[in-house]
């Protein structure tokens, strides 16, 4: 527990720089909020996740490389509830809509529809990989270039209110001469201590499975995940701290949306066959708790209440709370 206490540290201590940069870099570069949020946060604040899962599977142990992943999605949905509570202003998902946002949960859920099937399906492989790893790769891309899309030509507009924050760059940014160059060193030098941190968790995760006798898959969706879900987490809190709304929530369902490849990635790792083949039971309620989730948050971007953390983030909760006892009953 000491390594994994000492890695949660690390990624706790990195969120606040970290997202200052990359709000700087979404005005710099011009790529907005939103998508800086689900490309370059996401991506980044999900790579302890990442390397957990690839441990495990590298171990031969498939159970906790998809609860890892999985409950990681699950735990980081959770977390735009907490920040629903941290942000008074106004409700955050009333806030920070936009297309790309709404369109995110509902990409995950057709992923999570995508890894449900392919478990339950026949089991075949080409070269150890399923090709479901491969779907799920081609559903990540489409998602980003379908993001982008509709931030630049959308189809139709969000009503915008006195609480709606618009995704715009900030002009202090734009005037700093700070080198680009330099900001991208910062960003690799970042990211790179941040993956460090997923390599010890997945160790001291196996290793704390072993001598507790607590089964693999409960701890990496309960345990490693959550602590590799830290930086989420924090990003998202600074993120809300300094107003940038829309990095917050593209940090959230865009690092879910990366999670997801983590499936990717294990099942290549994973080298006694397919990964899907392996999926327990605590895996699907993961999958259903996960989609539920996801379109609660879909639901409160349709709706946009306006302020309060809204039916949408205590449902949030309720079902979170509820997932993990059923978790725990299995065992």
């Amino acid at each position: 527990m000491a390594a994994i206490s000492a890695a949660a540290l690390i990624l706790v201590i990195g969120g606040g720089p970290f997202t200052r940069l990359v709000d700087r870099l979404a005005d710099r570069t011009g790529m907005g909020e939103t998508l800086a949020g689900i490309v370059l946060v996401g991506a980044v604040t999900s790579l302890p996740g990442l390397i957990t899962s690839l441990v495990g599977a590298a171990h031969g142990d498939a159970s906790f490389a998809m609860n890892n992943a999985l409950g990681g999605i699950a735990a980081q949905t959770v977390f735009i509830a907490l920040a629903d509570m941290f942000y008074r202003r106004a409700n955050l998902e009333h806030a920070a809509a936009s297309l790309p946002n709404l369109l995110a949960p509902i990409g995950l859920s057709i992923m999570f529809g995508v890894v449900l099937v392919a478990g339950m399906g026949p089991q075949f492989s080409l070269l150890g990989i399923h090709p479901a790893s491969l779907v799920l790769v081609a559903c990540y891309l489409y998602w980003l270039w379908l993001s982008q899309k509709v931030r630049s030509k959308p189809m139709w507009q969000v009503e915008h209110t006195r609480y709606t924050q618009a995704d715009e760059p900030d002009p202090a940014s734009l005037d700093s001469d700070e080198s680009l160059g330099g900001m991208w060193v910062k960003f690799a030098a970042l990211a790179c201590l941040v993956a460090v941190t997923g390599y010890v968790v997945g160790e001291a995760g196996l290793s704390l499975a072993e001598r507790t006798g607590m089964s693999s898959g409960l701890v990496g969706a309960l345990i490693t995940s959550v602590v590799t879900s830290l930086p989420e987490l924090v990003t998202v809190l600074y993120a809300i701290r300094i107003r940038a709304l829309h990095l917050a929530l593209g940090d959230i369902i865009g690092g879910n949306g990366f999670d997801m490849l983590f499936l990717s990635a294990s099942d290549v790792a994973y080298r006694e066959g397919s990964l899907y083949s392996a999926m327990d039971a605590r895996v699907v309620l993961l999958i259903g708790l996960g989609i539920v989730l996801n379109l609660l948050v879909a639901a409160g971007l349709i709706r946009r209440q306006e302020s309060g953390i809204g039916f949408e983030g205590i449902a949030l909760l309720g079902f979170y709370a509820a997932g993990v006892a059923m978790l725990v009953s299995l065992g």
